[in-house]
């Protein structure tokens, strides 16, 4: 039997270790952390428990899907039976909405084109025609990687207020970066894979319970059951190349996969594993995402979340249903969601307050009398890479020059954007890697080098 040691416990590594349990490799699981689930992780604050960040899905993500329903929690998670996104200005009154009909793609998003409030008419007609010529790129051309999404909505008619009020309300909390700083790549990748090739592909669903009971708990249980090793407080200090193997503090493996991130991943990595520049790491860099946490003392959002226009805040979820167990109170506590979040990272809670409530009372009618209870930040410096024009070529595939070395995470070469259904792909090729690779003379797993 193969040895492999995956190390890291994020999605990418958990998908990454059960496909191997699953093909009868032995499998270790490294994590440094005191727990499971990486960045999609809970902590519990006076009797509530709190996520670090709010993270949905839509229903063209058929990995995640797939990884929920490997680890027995599918039903804790909702999906919209059809796509509806509430979305109100911080200016005006009244409540636009972005929701699909049935018909096929992409008319299936035509009327809602064609009345989205917050737009226009010509902006609405321009928005048709460009949602169209988007369909229509190569999403695999290296050109199409090194070219910005805010010039190619210029050069498409989409004026400053399509972009804030249409492209950047779906694609800054997808992609983790402005238009103008994103890839029209990963930018095309969004937009056909979740809104333009299938009817309900953007559904979007959400989990109903805490991210670490529904990831980093369930993922416990499922690698337990399957007969993974896993190891928690478990930094990897090196990676050394043995005698055919990989040796891991004193215990050799045949294989290991860095499911870790990138600047983690490039400390460990031997020199010429991957054909990458210099500093590839530093140069794919990283975006934050900021989340504030709000306790209302009344209902103020009747949806599950409101996207905003003409404010500060981008997307406003109600997570009081997930955070406290039996509630029958009538405070509301909800989250708001702040992506590419450069401005926001480094301001003290106490400007953060000044920024956001406000702007929650203007956003939201019934907030404007609301007290409130509670005010918290989370923050996340290096929540994802940055997808900026030209990232592609500092993203690795997971197959590495260096035999029995594996790479996996959002941030390698999955073609989409730093997101859970990127993480758990990431983990499906690292596992295909390690499978299609030969198998080489193996030590026992007793064997310890010394």
């Amino acid at each position: 039997m193969s040895r492999v040691a995956v190390v890291g416990g994020g999605l990418a590594g958990i998908t990454t270790a059960l496909a191997l349990a699953d093909a009868g490799r032995e499998v270790h699981l490294l994590e440094a952390r005191p727990k499971l689930g990486g960045l999609t992780h809970s902590f519990e604050r006076d009797g509530r428990w709190i996520d670090n960040g709010q993270h949905v899905f839509l229903r063209c993500c058929t990995s995640y899907l797939g990884l929920l329903d490997r680890l027995g929690v599918r039903d804790h998670v909702h999906l919209q039976p059809r796509l509806d996104v509430p979305v109100r200005s911080g200016r005006h009154a009244g409540l636009g909405r972005i929701r699909r009909t049935k018909m096929p793609a992409p008319l299936h998003l035509g009327r809602a084109l064609a009345t989205y409030r917050w737009l226009s008419f010509s902006e609405r007609m321009q928005a048709v025609r460009a949602a169209l010529a988007l369909g229509r790129v190569d999403r695999e051309d290296a050109a199409t990687d090194a070219q910005s999404f805010g010039a190619w909505l210029a050069a498409h008619g989409q004026d400053a207020r399509a972009v804030e009020a249409l492209w950047e309300l779906i694609g800054v909390a997808t992609l983790n970066a402005r238009a103008d700083a994103a890839s029209l790549a990963v930018a095309a990748t969004v937009f056909q894979v979740g809104l333009l090739e299938q009817t309900d592909a953007a559904d979007i669903g959400w989990p109903l319970i805490p991210l670490q009971q529904l990831h980093g708990d369930a993922a416990a249980r499922a690698l337990a059951a399957a007969g993974v090793d896993v190891r928690l407080h478990a930094r990897v200090k090196s990676l050394d190349d043995v005698d055919g193997g990989w040796q891991i503090d004193a215990e050799r493996y045949d294989d290991v996969v860095l499911a870790v991130p990138p600047s983690e991943a490039a400390r460990l990595l031997p020199e010429g594993a991957v054909d990458l520049p210099a500093g590839w790491a530093e140069a794919l860099g990283s975006s934050p995402i900021v989340n504030a946490h709000v306790v209302l003392d009344r209902v103020a959002l009747d949806d599950p979340f409101v996207a905003g226009v003409d404010s500060p805040l981008q997307w406003v979820f109600d997570r009081t249903p997930q955070s406290l167990a039996n509630h029958a109170g009538s405070e509301q506590y909800l989250a708001i969601s702040l992506s590419a979040a450069d401005d926001f990272i480094d301001m003290p809670v106490a400007e953060l307050r000044e920024v956001l409530v406000p702007a929650l009372r203007q956003l939201l009618p019934a907030a404007a009398d609301a007290r409130v209870k509670e005010f918290f930040v989370t923050r996340e410096r290096h929540a994802t890479f940055r997808p900026a024009p030209g990232s592609g070529r500092f993203r690795p595939t997971a197959t590495t020059a260096r035999p029995g070395l594996h790479l996996a995470g959002a941030w390698t070469a999955t073609g989409w954007p730093a997101t859970m259904e990127g993480a758990v792909r990431s983990g499906e090729s690292a596992a295909a890697s390690v499978l299609r690779a030969p198998l080489r003379p193996s030590l026992p797993s007793e064997d310890v080098l010394s």
